[in-house]
């Protein structure tokens, strides 16, 4: 998002009787879902003006610049609005925990097998720890200390689902598939990239 950009939902949003909107906070490389909060005229006016995360707290009833206090900031990609108006999409990149107990996101609680579209963040996220703990004994930390070796395995698991597609059941193709983007992201990390860098090709290829 451009601060200060205009753009044509601002003067479309349905606030209620109480001049707020609620905003869905999204994660912009991963689409996890963040938080619900809800903003109003100024805070939405301010986002604009800042580029960074601006909301209404409806216990403090106050204006909230999200993480002025935790360095925990959200920078806005893009805002959406829904078919009806009466809803806000922010579409962000954080700086650090989305929820004030300090969890990424604040939809920790309840059922929290991963959906799809979670795990390789979460993977990522895994190998970026493995990178600075450094874990005696990881597989991980061997081949982001040998990109040749990172290599040769990322070669070896595309042969394998190539031979598993023509020869084998679905479940092991889908077994060699999941072993080719585990190599795959852990020489894209040795190399400092992120799958976020491959997307943004794709997207520039189809358009």
């Amino acid at each position: 998002m451009s601060p200060g950009g205009d753009s044509p939902i601002d003067a479309q949003v349905r606030y209620d009787e109480q001049g707020l909107v609620p905003c869905m906070i999204q994660d912009w490389v991963s689409g996890e879902v963040l938080t619900l909060a809800y903003m109003n005229q100024e805070a939405l006016e301010r986002t604009r003006a800042t580029g960074e995360l601006h909301l209404y707290s409806r216990s403090r009833k106050v204006q909230w610049h999200k993480g002025a206090t935790s360095g925990n900031t959200q920078v806005v990609k893009a805002l959406r609005l829904d078919c009806d108006g009466d809803a806000l999409l922010a579409l962000v990149e954080p700086a650090g925990p989305a929820c004030h107990t300090g969890e990424r996101s604040c939809f920790h609680r309840g059922e929290l097998s991963a959906a799809p579209h979670e795990v390789l963040p979460a993977l990522e996220r895994t190998l970026d720890s493995r990178a600075s703990e450094r874990p005696a004994g990881s597989y991980t930390v061997r081949l982001l200390d040998d990109p040749a070796l990172a290599g040769e395995k990322v070669m070896e698991e595309a042969e394998e689902v190539v031979r598993a597609a023509r020869e084998e059941t679905d479940e092991r193709v889908d077994e060699e598939a999941a072993d080719v983007l585990y190599h795959m992201l852990v020489l894209m990390r040795g190399r400092g990239r992120s799958l976020a860098e491959a997307t943004r090709v794709l997207d520039e290829r189809r358009r």
